[in-house]
């Protein structure tokens, strides 16, 4: 068997937009992801369903695997012949003992390559408005590890640290504040010197407390403080208040799930994420082409019968031109042929094939989309549904008030549900940890249901593009607002109205 590869990847501090476009490619190609418990939610959402993950959950004094079994772990998947990504926390080689790792690849001449990540000594002190380094303040930083071994001293020189008169940045040193400030104080640092400790940064769960040297384990103590964090001590952290800019956008803090079928890009989550929030993308549902495709089949080789097509979804649309394609036409083939599409995804997605649709209903629904056809149409008109396997029967209902009209319900693609193995959505909602769930289709709720058994729904915030989204996602009782239109920047707008409130 072929020798496999590692991948050390870097995963950033938590903000999937900090993910680099390397590691996102790198791991899209992982067929087994060891990963840390410091890597982000998003960027686990990420990691491919196929893919086989194995949770060493190293945290502070908490580690699910000791690091000479990890090492152990690498080496055998690789020996294996798999494309194996080590998904690591901010940096591989940044206290991240991405070196250690390497070594037994090395040794055994296992094929490597390390993908940086973005650091949090860098990017956690950003996203609070704390540059750590000013002209007019200091001209060097210093990172340092506030870890150390129960029951012993720091090897660290503090008096050269304070003589630098630079940025300090302590990672993994939230139980040892008092050890360091102490340390720092001792070593002659002014105790009025501006200090920081970082909670959870570039997160819905940032938080900041911005003190002294002398008074910053006092405030801990006040206003408490989660892992991970990072402290920060130097002038610069004085100008927290006056630089800060996350805490001002408007979803600062929140944490929202989005929901969607898998391989649709998700222009939601992107809107969503530049109001603020912490975006969590997982498929609720994926889609696929029927393997009995003989009716839809049948349907292409006779478009020339059909004076209407009407897609309810940019899935049916992208599976129709694709059965077109294999069947060796192209757009000619449509004719004359007019065309209606329920709302503006189905729109968007007929404008990517070249077309524009006739018809779009002004509530984005199978019964307004029906009613308006009805009123269109010409006599003894001939129409084409292509769509989902379980579409529900809304827009049959409303053309059947016209017994002049025949109607092609022909099912195009299955819908199936998903689970994920790496993230807990149940233990998440159960926690408080996810402040919204968006749902963009009934589906989509029945997937979420289907993927998280056993939650009491009532705790479940839910924003629903629609009526029937919001019947389905009321049937389980949760926490319903609907939009004001069946379009993404109104539901955008929606989860800003709830999480605002």
């Amino acid at each position: 068997m072929e020798t496999g590869k590692v991948w050390l990847v870097g995963a950033g501090p938590g903000d999937i937009g900090l993910f680099t476009l390397k590691g996102k490619e790198v791991l899209s190609r992982a067929e087994v992801v060891v990963y840390d418990s410091l890597v982000g939610d998003g960027v686990l959402a990420m990691i491919p369903r196929e893919a086989r993950t194995i949770d060493v959950g190293k945290r502070a004094s908490h580690h699910t695997m000791p690091q000479e079994k990890i090492n152990q772990v690498l080496l055998e998947e690789a020996k294996k012949g798999y494309r194996v990504v080590r998904l690591k926390g901010g940096d591989p080689f940044l206290f991240g003992r991405g070196g250690e790792e390497l070594e037994l690849l090395a040794e055994h001449h296992i094929p490597y390559e390390v993908v940086p990540g973005v650091t949090s000594p860098m990017a956690v002190p950003a996203y609070n408005g704390i540059p750590v380094t000013h002209r007019d303040f200091c001209s060097s930083v210093h990172i340092i590890t506030g870890h150390k071994r129960a029951g012993q001293e720091y090897d660290i020189d503090f008096k050269a640290l304070v003589d630098t008169k630079g940025t300090l940045v302590f990672l993994m040193g939230v139980t040892a504040l008092p050890d360091i400030c102490r340390s720092l104080l001792e070593a002659g640092m002014e105790p009025d010197m501006s200090a920081a400790i970082l909670q959870k940064g570039t997160t819905a769960g940032q938080k900041r407390i911005v003190a002294t040297v002398s008074t910053l384990e006092e405030e801990v103590k006040k206003q408490g403080i989660e892992t991970p964090a990072i402290i920060v001590v130097g002038k610069v952290c004085s100008l927290a208040e006056r630089f800060e800019w996350a805490e001002n956008l408007p979803l600062f803090g929140k944490k929202v799930l989005v929901t969607r079928p898998k391989g649709l890009i998700s222009r939601m989550a992107a809107k969503l994420r530049v109001q603020g929030a912490e975006v969590l993308e997982l498929p609720a549902i994926e889609t696929g082409a029927v393997k009995d495709d003989e009716k839809i089949k049948e349907a292409v080789n006779r478009l020339e019968s059909y004076q209407w097509i009407a897609f309810t979804s940019p899935t049916g649309v992208n599976v129709f031109f694709d059965k077109i394609i294999e069947l060796g036409k192209d757009l000619r083939c449509l004719g004359g042929i007019k065309i209606a599409a329920i709302g503006e995804g189905t729109k968007k997605a007929l404008k990517e094939h070249g077309l524009f649709a006739d018809l779009i209903p002004q509530i984005y629904d199978g019964a307004s989309l029906g009613a308006e056809m009805v009123k269109v149409c010409e006599p003894d008109a001939k129409i084409l549904l292509p769509r989902a396997s379980i579409g529900n029967h809304e827009i049959l209902e409303a053309l059947s008030a016209r017994s002049d009209l025949t109607v092609d319900d022909v099912p195009t693609y299955d819908t199936h549900y998903v689970t994920w193995n790496v993230l807990d959505e149940t233990a998440k909602f159960e926690k408080g940890e996810i402040d919204c769930a968006v749902f963009t289709s009934a589906s989509t709720v029945k997937g979420f249901v289907e993927a998280t058994k056993g939650l009491d729904y009532t705790k479940v915030t839910a924003a629903c593009i629609g009526k029937q989204t919001k019947a389905a996602a009321d049937r389980y009782g949760m926490k319903t607002y609907m939009a004001k239109k069946a379009t993404i920047d109104s539901v955008v707008d929606l989860v800003t109205e709830i999480l605002k409130s």
